[in-house]
């Protein structure tokens, strides 16, 4: 079961790092570089759409397999090591950033899109992609801490 656990939680990982380093490296520049605002806005409104939903299915599969796998299979929090707490505090700060990307920016976007007011839609993805941009980085910083931590702490 301890296989399962960590299966499901390095693909929920996956899922959601992997889809931020595609939004910012990928997307983002290529839709920068050919869209107007309002295309441009608007295909972001809808990406974030379909993405968050996957993003907090990611959250729930990590809490809940990485609750289990240091509860059960290792005994608790005392029993980790440092890698692990780690990794634990870095993954509620990437989730505390997300949260807020989704109640407060996303949500402006959407209204903003709506309303065809692509000025302030501008404003939200701006500040979306800086928040998203240091959660990539915080995502790939766990995702070494979690691989290698256990040989270099």
């Amino acid at each position: 079961m301890m296989g399962f656990a960590l299966l499901l939680h390095m693909l929920a990982a996956v899922v959601w790092v992997g889809g931020m380093f595609f939004a910012y490296m990928v997307l983002r520049p290529t839709a920068a570089s050919l869209l107007e605002p309002p295309q441009r806005l608007t295909l972001w409104a809808g990406v974030f759409g379909r993405f968050f939903p996957w993003v907090f299915a990611a959250i729930a599969t990590i809490l809940a397999t990485g609750y289990w796998m240091v509860l059960v299979f290792y005994g608790g929090f005392d029993a980790v090591g440092l890698h692990v707490h780690i990794m634990v505090w870095s993954g509620y700060v990437m989730m505390l950033l997300f949260l807020h990307v989704f109640f407060a920016p996303y949500k402006r976007l959407k209204q903003a899109v709506a309303t065809a007011d692509w000025q302030a839609g501008g404003k939200q993805l701006a500040q979306i992609r800086g928040l998203v941009g240091a959660n990539l980085v915080l995502g790939m910083l766990v995702i070494a801490i979690a691989s290698g931590g256990r040989y270099l702490l």
